[in-house]
């Protein structure tokens, strides 16, 4: 790294290897810090270097454990805020909370703009984030944040995959312009599938639009939670006379049995969560966005732009 020689990227505890592997690619140490869980449950921090008029970056993802890595990730900014960090940015790969992000029903909070809230009151300055379920928390923010995508990387992979005569299909409307946006970097057909969901937990199918018969589907989303979505879909494709059925999603919180009773073959994910535990990766190809990620930092660090970093790969 030739940026900005006064740089330190610390990792809270949420993603340790995405933090080895940033700070890898970045060719600097890791920041050193201590935490602990206290006997009462309560989060201990100590920063163990000096961080005076230095530019920090502070990297956790917010799930697996949502409201314990969002306090650590707090308590770590003021540790670093009161120690007399010149500034103090935060990597956030998977920005949790974002499903809550409006008012769909009367008396329920937005969640998302209250975690924007938060990180901005604990002392951060400007941030990364990828591929923010909606658009609009960009703006819950008053200080700059990127929200890289990490179609270029997942793209990348596909075509490694060699998968011929394929169709791109947006699994719901939701997902349209992320369909049409891979469609166009695989320079591919794409296909939009509807569906209306009843309940956290299910989804109710509905038309396809578009021709899958006799071609390799690849449906694409931003993240997959219980898969119910996504399996749906490939069940719609499959029934339509799809051959192959593969998946690209950006972050894999995998809270359900994606892969029970599913006609997905194989699905593309990136590693902004860590693999929850007896995973089955059989069926999973893990794309690291370390590499883009870094390069962004580094862009900030340079005051260089960072749009064209993925504009040129898309």
């Amino acid at each position: 790294m030739t940026t900005n020689h006064s740089f330190l990227l610390f990792a809270g505890s949420s993603h340790p290897e995405l933090g080895k592997q940033i700070a890898e690619e970045l060719k600097v140490p890791l920041g050193q810090v201590a935490i602990d869980t206290f006997p009462d449950r309560e989060i201990g921090i100590e920063v163990l270097e000096s961080v005076r008029g230095r530019d920090v970056f502070v990297l956790q993802t917010i799930a697996r454990r949502p409201n314990h890595y969002l306090m650590e990730m707090l308590i770590l900014v003021d540790a670093l805020k009161r120690a007399s960090a010149r500034s103090i940015g935060f990597l956030v790969p998977y920005f949790g909370y974002s499903r809550q992000d409006r008012k769909d029903r009367g008396r329920v909070p937005i969640t998302a703009k209250l975690v924007a809230n938060l990180m901005q009151t604990a002392g951060l300055t400007r941030g990364l984030t990828m591929d923010l379920h909606a658009a609009q928390i960009q703006g819950f923010f008053d200080i700059p944040v990127d929200n890289l995508p990490a179609r270029p990387v997942l793209i990348e992979a596909i075509r490694k995959e060699k998968i011929e005569d394929v169709v791109v299909v947006a699994p719901d409307l939701g997902s349209i312009k992320l369909a049409r946006a891979y469609a166009e970097g695989l320079q591919a057909d794409f296909a939009i599938m509807d569906k209306r969901r009843l309940d956290a937990e299910h989804v109710e199918p509905g038309a396809l639009i578009g021709t899958v018969s006799g071609r390799n589907v690849l449906l694409v989303d931003d993240m997959v939670t219980t898969g119910e979505t996504l399996k749906i879909a490939a069940q719609v494709c499959k029934r339509s006379g799809a051959k192959r059925i593969f998946a690209a999603v950006t972050h894999g919180v995998f809270a359900g049995q994606i892969f029970e009773n599913s006609a997905i073959e194989k699905m593309f994910v990136t590693n902004t969560l860590p693999l929850p535990e007896n995973f089955p990766v059989e069926k999973v190809e893990v794309v690291s966005v370390a590499p883009l990620f870094s390069r962004a930092l580094e862009s900030v660090l340079a005051a260089k732009s960072i749009s064209s970093l993925y504009q040129k790969n898309d």
